[in-house]
């Protein structure tokens, strides 16, 4: 979502209480549409990041630095000519718009003190980063808008600087009952909509959490609207702007399956139910949550090769599967066969030439029965016809019954490292995994240029397993894949350790350690959270788990990797919430 009204308040009342008395001591500007002040304030620097890119305007404190290009862009040129050592007198958000006016003072070439404003602007593709004097006369701009492209409002040197129009949208911090009676509740649209496109800085989001705190559904129109319930929504909608103006912020990231899916600065009641985690800045929030999404959509792109690999080698391993499974089905009669034969030799000696029939007692059953025959053959040709039938039959059934055994072990295998690629994080969690694809044969490995038969390098494995602490402080290790799995069960837990995994389906090996000690009921559950989560069913509302002590999970001969057999356990159905389980690493 694009920032939104709510959100830049937040931002400009922490950077007041950082910034303000700041002064500039360095300006750089990585991108076109970017710019890093470092200012120091109070004894600290601060690196203050500013970005009018269409795609994703951002305003925030960071710890991070960028690469700047050898030589300094025009722009970044002008400012550090008139903004080196200024300082920041005021940081102005007008109404609730999404523009934050930095308020600066600074010594001219002749020492006299004049005034200069930075002006961000975070409106999507009309984003833009504005120099002005202190009559608000554009001095230069990161972008410039000629009447070309807008003729509303130019945005280049020499103009006056005037705020963009809103579309005559009202001021919510000084809305009365009157205004949104006749403002809002008047408009023939659905209710989130007239709230957004009615009041300055509201996103259809914020829109959206007002309607839910009033119980009223945001898509039902404004004319269903009942005065109490008109008034009760009004209600609402004032209580979530008194926090706005008495700066109770809740900066937080609602997560959904790890991903996030959202961000703001009050309570998200519209996403209860999905996972939140709260924070004491707006600017780690707004750090966080982009690096986050851009981390789970790099990984989806990094990924997308060896999910098709993998996806590929399912279908047809299915279908490999199921013809086995019917020639399986064919061999069913072999055992019939084998009798026929019997009965024939048995009773042969009867038949006159030429029949197409037996009709003889089935000593096996004692019931009688009919045996077709071939009339041109003999009974001991008709009896070796059938046992030549049963004997190639048998010979395929057990053929068959090792086969399906393998190539269900591969699905199941090839399902292990699905769930595995929903688990990466980080591009270094799939390095192992592209390394077990090759390991058994589903990706080639590639050669080195230029040297015949010399493959590559294994790529450096740094992935380690996910790392949590319980509630009461036992750790808790989480396998990101098969041989992370092999290496936790295996290697690093001892046998008194307590090993969880979600019954029947792919997932993590979890590992409690004990150091001897005897594990709470609540470590048991929480660890149990952890194996749902990490596995196949991860979406379903309930998980069954089994748990046992590591001493009696065994690997069987010739297993692959991750793959284990136990016969003593105990189990328990639990809910793959994981919220409020400390993560380490």
């Amino acid at each position: 979502m694009a920032l939104d009204g709510l959100v830049v308040s937040n931002i400009v009342y922490e950077l007041k209480e950082k910034l303000i008395d700041g002064r500039i001591s360095k300006i750089s500007q990585p991108e076109k549409d970017e710019l890093v002040l470092t200012i120091k304030s109070n004894r600290e620097n601060y690196k203050l990041f500013l970005s009018a890119n269409a795609s994703l305007p951002l305003i925030y404190l960071t710890e991070e630095s960028k690469q700047n290009p050898m030589t300094a862009p025009g722009f970044c040129m002008l400012l550090r000519k008139h903004l080196n050592s200024a300082r920041i007198l005021d940081i102005i958000q007008p109404s609730l718009e999404r523009i934050i006016q930095f308020k600066i003072e600074h010594l001219n070439e002749l020492g006299d003190l004049c005034i200069k404003y930075l002006i961000l602007e975070l409106m999507g593709k009309h984003s833009n980063i504005i120099f002005c004097d202190e009559n608000f006369t554009i001095v230069d701009s990161i972008k410039h808008v000629s009447h070309l492209v807008s003729s509303v409002r130019e945005v280049l040197p020499g103009r006056e600087y005037f705020l963009p129009l809103t579309g005559e949208k009202l001021d919510p911090l000084t809305l009365t009952f009157e205004d949104y009676t006749e403002h809002v509740i008047n408009k023939p649209l659905p209710l989130s909509k007239a709230i957004y496109t009615t009041l300055t800085g509201f996103s259809p989001l914020m829109a959206n959490e007002v309607c839910n705190r009033a119980s009223i559904d945001s898509e039902s129109s404004t004319s269903s609207l009942t005065e109490l319930e008109s008034l009760h929504l009004y209600k609402n909608l004032e209580r979530l702007l008194t926090d706005v103006k008495e700066h109770k912020y809740e900066p937080n990231i609602i997560l959904e399956d790890g991903t996030p899916v959202e961000f703001s600065c009050v309570d998200l009641t519209c996403y209860n139910g999905l996972e939140k985690q709260e924070y004491s800045s707006i600017s780690i929030v707004l750090e966080n949550y982009y690096s986050m999404k851009n981390t789970v959509t790099r990984i989806r792109q990094k990924s997308v090769d060896l999910r098709k690999i993998v996806s590929n080698a399912i279908e047809r391993n299915s279908k490999k599967y199921d013809l086995q499974l019917k020639q399986l089905k064919d061999t069913e009669k072999r055992d019939k066969y084998k009798v026929y034969g019997e009965l024939i030799n048995t009773y042969g000696y009867s038949l006159e030439p030429g029949a197409k029939s037996l009709t003889a007692l089935n000593y096996y059953t004692n019931e009688e029965i009919t045996i077709p025959l071939d009339s041109t053959l003999t009974s001991t040709e008709n009896a070796k016809r059938y046992f030549d039938k049963y004997n190639k039959q048998k010979r395929t059934f057990e053929a068959l019954t090792g086969l399906i055994e393998e190539t269900k072990a591969d699905l199941v295998h090839l399902d292990s490292i699905r769930t595995s690629l929903d688990i990466a994080l980080a591009e270094e969690d799939l390095v192992e995994l592209k390394e077990e694809l090759m390991e058994y044969g589903y990706m080639k490995r590639k050669f080195v240029s230029g040297k015949p038969g010399a493959k590559n390098k294994k790529q450096k494995i740094t992935s380690k397993p996910f790392h949590y602490i319980s509630s009461d402080g036992f750790h808790i290790y989480v396998g990101k894949n098969n041989y992370q799995n092999d290496e936790l069960t295996f290697k690093f837990a001892t046998g008194g350790d307590w090993w969880f995994h979600a019954k029947k389906m792919a997932g993590s090996h979890v590992v409690v350690q004990t150091n001897g000690s005897e594990l709470p009921d609540r470590t048991y559950e929480e660890a149990a959270r952890l194996a749902a989560y990490y596995s196949k069913g991860r979406d379903a509302d309930k998980v069954e788990i089994d748990y046992t002590e590591k001493r009696n999970v065994k690997k069987p001969n010739g297993g692959k990797p991750g793959f284990v057999v136990y016969y003593t356990n105990y189990s328990m159905i639990v809910s793959p919430d994981i919220t409020g389980i400390v993560q380490i690493s």
